[in-house]
């Protein structure tokens, strides 16, 4: 009978038997003279099918070879510095020191504490295949590659026994280095440990946001229970988070990230299902379920957690992970100046809770919340910034929240679309989209209803920040180039360094656009409270649509400030119209705090191009000439 290798044999014969007789005339003939085959030239000598195989042949043997002699090489490593994790220190521009954070919260727990629906969320959510893959998915990595070049995030490459071996063995850099040592380790811990062992370590090892490592930390910090009375829903919350934990912390989640965070949540469900790990109709019953607010971490009070957090969160949006950060060893020096952030401490504590006399009065004041940054425009640094009374108070930022309509200050922004549309095309801005883009090129978070009609462009019911208005604000300053206010100055944790990208970017609006912005804002900038400053300023303030909130934002040539009061109920922290809603108040606080923070400086001046004739100075009797 013949065997397997039957069809591989070759049968070799004679010459004379394997080439037919050619009978045609010599000079028809295939080896005539002048007529003989063409010979292969140039690269396609090199290049034949045949040669090709045996490159590709000996190229997978190499591969190997290489692969081979790596595994072996390569052994698994005692657990990573995090264990030994350092404080981060936090300082003024002048150095002197904010703070100092790093500490671990994590709790070890054995896998039986956490439920089996808990556990198989973590599965569907990062990898499907974990019980059966050998600790390393081909096709997984394939995934994650093409996930990276479309821009789709739904699921990365790596599986959880890569994500545990990158979290207890490795450190967090993305170079080719680490990535070839976790995909080596990963095989060889496939083969020492059991799945359990492998999921209990990531389950212990894995960061969840707000200082939370480990599932049982995340379960106190998000949902103040042990791991073992978790419900599958809120497992399924957790095990989304673990993607981008900052950004879909439900507290101070944008909109678009909590449609993301849903979206993933729905995910992991979803997977459950396709997995027979969860009842289908189970599964329809499912409600989101919303996490408790967070409790800020110790020794962060005041302003510093403000100021810490707004750092963290431009180091991670700059590249740096979130994992890398709370490892520690981090020194971080903020843009902050000491003299200007204590000015703007004073301003708004005392506009805020100072002129409070009496039992009513201390009440409204309480239901009142005060946010301002503010900007160098020349470079974008953040000098100064107010989050609120206090950090362990009043977690969430209201230098950085955009909830809150911007009402009549988004003006400027619609009269900049105008101007520059004329001045690119010569035609005039009447639709939404041009407005809206614009607002974008300016810095602004176009992603929500206030851009849906004129009508809610014209009352400025989109939603934005102090810290995105001053950037507009700066951007006017700034002959119209981009400015992304920026808080850290220099980051550095050994010979590591890290950084935002640069605060001044490309134009957003024509020059003689914005220069017309600031012209006409000098004009409207001269309330009565403004002109105490008796430099060049300009600004615009306004009351929202809602009465929610009241804003001025405000401008010499060397600093933009955006100050806000937002009504707030405090025990039930929704946003409510405020008692005292006036612009004057706010223009007030503005002035007193650019009057501090610029002291005896001598006034810039707004350049204007040359010719461009007096500017005008406001003073408590008028505005003057140069």
């Amino acid at each position: 009978m013949a065997g397997p290798l039957t069809a591989l044999r070759v049968r070799f014969t004679p010459d004379s038997e394997q080439t037919p007789r050619d009978t045609r005339p010599p000079g028809r003939r295939r080896g005539a003279r002048g007529r003989g085959r063409r010979k292969r030239t140039g690269i396609r000598r090199f290049f034949t099918w045949r040669k090709l195989l045996a490159y590709l042949a000996a190229l997978l043997a190499l591969l190997i070879g290489a692969f081979t002699v790596l595994y072996y090489s390569i052994d698994i490593p005692r657990a990573n510095a995090q264990a030994k994790a350092q404080s981060n220190v936090y300082k003024f521009s002048d150095g002197t020191i904010l703070a100092r954070t790093g500490e671990i919260n994590r709790e070890m727990v054995t896998l039986d504490r956490v439920p089996t629906g808990v556990q198989h969320a973590f599965v569907a959510a990062e990898n499907k295949s974990f019980y059966k893959d050998s600790g390393v998915d081909p096709m997984g990595i394939l995934r994650g590659l093409v996930n990276t070049v479309t821009g789709k995030g739904t699921q990365g490459g790596s599986t959880i026994t890569q994500q545990y071996v990158k979290n207890y063995y490795l450190s967090q850099e993305q170079t080719a280095t680490r990535k070839i040592k976790e995909l080596v380790i990963s095989l060889k811990v496939d083969q020492r440990n059991s799945k359990e062992d492998i999921l209990a370590g990531y389950l212990n090892t894995s960061y969840f946001g707000r200082v939370a490592y480990g599932v049982q930390a995340a379960a106190r910090a998000y949902y103040d229970k042990d791991v073992d009375d978790l419900t599958v829903e809120q497992g399924a919350y957790l095990a989304a988070l673990v993607q981008a934990p900052s950004q879909y912390d439900w507290a101070v989640a944008s909109p678009k990230a909590k449609r993301l965070v849903t979206r993933r949540w729905n995910y992991v469900l979803d997977n459950m299902v396709d997995m027979h790990w969860l009842d289908p109709a189970e599964r329809k019953r499912m409600r989101f379920p919303v996490p408790v607010a967070p409790e800020p971490a110790p020794g962060l009070g005041g302003q510093a957690g403000y100021l810490v957090e707004a750092a963290r969160n431009e180091l991670i949006a700059s590249g740096v992970s979130e994992q890398e950060l709370a490892a520690g060893g981090w020194t971080i020096t903020l843009n902050v100046d000491p003299a200007k952030q204590r000015a703007l401490e004073e301003t708004m504590h005392q506009g805020l809770d100072g002129s409070a006399k009496g039992k009513r009065a201390r009440a409204d004041a309480a239901a009142t919340q005060g946010g301002a940054v503010s900007v160098d425009p020349r470079n974008g640094r953040i000098v100064a910034l107010y989050g609120g009374r206090d950090y362990t108070r009043h977690y969430l930022s209201n230098a950085t929240r955009g909830d809150y309509q911007v009402g009549p200050v988004f003006e400027p922004v619609t009269t900049a679309s105008s101007l520059d549309a004329k001045m690119r095309d010569g035609a005039t801005a009447g639709g939404l989209p041009e407005v809206k883009r614009t607002a974008g090129a300016l810095g602004m978070d176009t992603d929500g209803g206030g851009f849906a009609t004129k009508e809610s462009v014209g009352l400025g019911l989109m939603g934005s920040s102090p810290l995105r208005m001053a950037g507009v604000y700066a951007s006017f300053d700034h002959q119209g180039k981009r400015v992304t206010p920026s808080i850290v100055k220099s980051a550095r944790r050994g010979d590591e360094t890290a950084g935002p990208p640069k605060a001044v970017g490309d134009q957003a609006i024509a020059p003689a656009a914005a220069q017309l912005i600031t012209r006409g804002l000098i004009e409207d900038g001269g309330a009565t409270a403004v002109r105490a400053v008796k430099r060049p300023s300009a600004g615009k303030g306004g009351v929202s649509d809602d009465k929610r909130a009241a804003w001025y934002v405000g401008y010499t040539p060397d600093l933009v400030t955006a100050v806000a009061l937002f009504g707030e109920d405090a025990k039930k922290r929704k946003q409510i119209p405020l008692k005292n809603a006036r612009v004057q108040r706010v223009a007030e606080l503005w002035s007193h705090y650019t009057g501090q923070a610029l002291g005896d400086a001598p006034p810039a001046w707004f350049d204007f191009g040359p010719g461009s004739g007096a500017v005008p100075v406001p003073t408590e009797t008028g505005p003057t000439a140069r």
